[in-house]
This record gives structure tokens, C-alpha cells and sequence, in this order.
């Protein structure tokens, strides 16, 4: 079965720092497409979508070129100034870069955001908008309180479509299932949102988790959205602060099957790969 891991990253410490890294952190070093690559083979992965890390411009044509050299990603998930007026046109340039053909979606750090409703100012309305005529995706990643805007933001906007990344968060160590949960199926109402299974095994006790404390969760957003709008994601390196690139994926198909769409379909579907 074709696998497509619909969320991983990579960086070089020696060309930006990754600031969000703490110093201790044994991820914060370098890990690179020669990192993954042997990773991705061992579980059976055949193709990837590479998603920003850092609010940076440079990073974007960065990734676009990685992804021209490299045959394991299909697709980029970048970076830019949602905000910036002429953002129709640095859309297009984009496009034109060395790679631009692999751009499929833009992602903005909201959960970094101090404003729960800055997704719903005109100024990143107007962004967003433009992210849809340019035939993209937009990438959410937000933490549960965000999600009453995201889901404001979906249902003005239906030409447009939304992946939330990491299931929006969830609080697993607490094993708190609501408001989150009632957030998460308001969300899914609107059909052109998707979600990704991604980041969960670091969203729970890093060194203690278990399948049990993660299935509640895949169990609501499965419900919420169907095979149809779930899509894999590794989140690697992160997922390495609690489980290798094949514990990821065996945790995966554990808790939801081995569905086709799930691990393929709905990520070559909605990000055009």
C-alpha cells in the first residue's frame, strides 16, 4: 500500500536557528532529507509533504528547492506574510521559484498568536483568500481555544480549503476531552476542512504514553471527520522526542485501521500531490 506522511519537517542549525528548540532538546541539531530518507523507507513511506517550521520568507523557496531534488516529497507546505498587500503577486512568485510547482499550502504559527481571533482580522481574511485563488491549501496550526475562530474563519471562507494540523492539540496528559472534542466536531461540519493525525505522541506523557491515552482522541476526530478528511502526518523529527518515524505510523494504524484514504488518498487529494 502506497503511504503518504502528510507532515514532517527538516532544518540545518548552521543556516537558522529553530529558536522554538530548546537548548536540552535532543532534537536540536540537524536533521536534513539524508536524515529522513532511510527513516521513511524502513516504514514503508513513499511519499511526503514538507511543512515550514519558522516564520521565515527565506525558508519557503528554501524547502521548494529541496523538494526539486528530492523524489520523497511531493509537496510543500510553506510560509508567507498572510498580511502583506501585494500578496496575491508573492503568491505567484512563489509558484515561480526553482520547485514552485511542489508549493500546495501555506501555514502561519496562530498558536504562537496572544490574539484567539487573530485568524478573523480583514488583514488575514484577505490573505487567506488570495492562499484560495491561488489554487493552495491553508494549514492550521492552533491549539483548542483557536478553534471557535477557525471555525468562524472555514465556514466565511468555503473556498477554501483547511488541514488542521495535530488534531488542534489536544490536552492528552490532562485525559480532557471536552471543550476540546465539542470544538473539534463544530469544526468538521464545514466540508472544506480536513485534519491531520499528526503530533499526538507529543502531546502526551513523551516517555509514558500509551495507545489507551491516545485513542479517545483519534476516536472523535475519526468521527468528526471520516477517512475521507483524515490524513497521516509523522510530525517528524518531533515525533522522536517520544517514538521513532515506524512507531508513528504502527501507533497510527492501531488506533485507526489501515484505511487507504487515511494513509493516501486524502492527502494526495487534497494537497494535489
Amino acid at each position: 500500500m502506497t503511504v503518504v506522511d502528510a507532515h514532517h519537517h527538516v532544518w540545518d542549525l548552521s543556516v537558522r536557528d529553530q529558536d522554538w528548540i530548546p537548548e536540552s532538546s535532543p532534537i536540536r541539531r540537524n536533521f536534513t532529507m539524508a536524515d529522513l530518507a532511510p527513516e521513511a523507507a524502513a516504514a514503508g513511506v513513499d511519499r511526503t509533504v514538507l511543512v515550514q517550521t519558522v516564520t521565515v520568507a527565506e525558508e519557503t523557496p528554501e524547502f521548494l528547492r529541496l523538494a526539486d531534488t528530492h523524489d520523497l516529497i511531493a509537496g510543500v507546505v510553506g510560509w508567507t506574510d498572510l498580511t502583506r498587500p501585494d500578496i496575491t503577486d508573492e503568491l505567484a512568485r512563489l509558484r515561480e521559484l526553482p520547485g514552485g510547482h511542489y508549493l500546495k499550502g501555506i501555514r502561519h504559527q496562530v498558536q504562537t498568536e496572544p490574539d484567539p481571533e487573530w485568524l478573523l482580522r480583514p488583514d488575514v481574511r484577505r490573505g487567506l483568500a488570495a492562499v484560495a485563488e491561488a489554487g493552495l491549501v491553508y494549514d492550521l496550526v492552533i491549539l483548542p481555544h483557536h478553534l471557535p475562530a477557525a471555525t468562524k474563519t472555514a465556514e466565511s471562507l468555503p473556498q477554501l480549503t483547511f488541514v488542521l494540523d495535530h488534531m488542534a492539540k489536544p490536552p492528552i496528559t490532562s485525559g480532557t476531552l471536552t471543550p476540546w472534542s465539542t470544538h473539534l466536531h463544530t469544526l468538521a461540519t464545514h466540508p472544506n476542512t480536513v485534519c491531520k493525525l499528526s503530533g499526538l505522541v507529543t502531546e502526551a506523557n513523551p516517555t509514558t504514553w500509551t495507545l489507551d491515552d491516545l485513542r479517545p482522541y483519534t476516536d472523535i476526530a475519526l468521527n468528526a471527520f471520516g477517512p475521507d478528511r483524515l490524513m497521516f502526518g509523522s510530525d517528524w523529527p518531533v515525533c522522536r522526542l517520544a517514538a521513532t518515524y515506524t512507531e508513528v505510523l504502527d501507533t497510527a494504524r492501531q488506533l485507526v485501521g489501515s484505511d487507504p484514504r487515511i494513509f493516501e488518498t486524502t492527502a494526495t487529494r487534497v494537497y494535489g500531490l
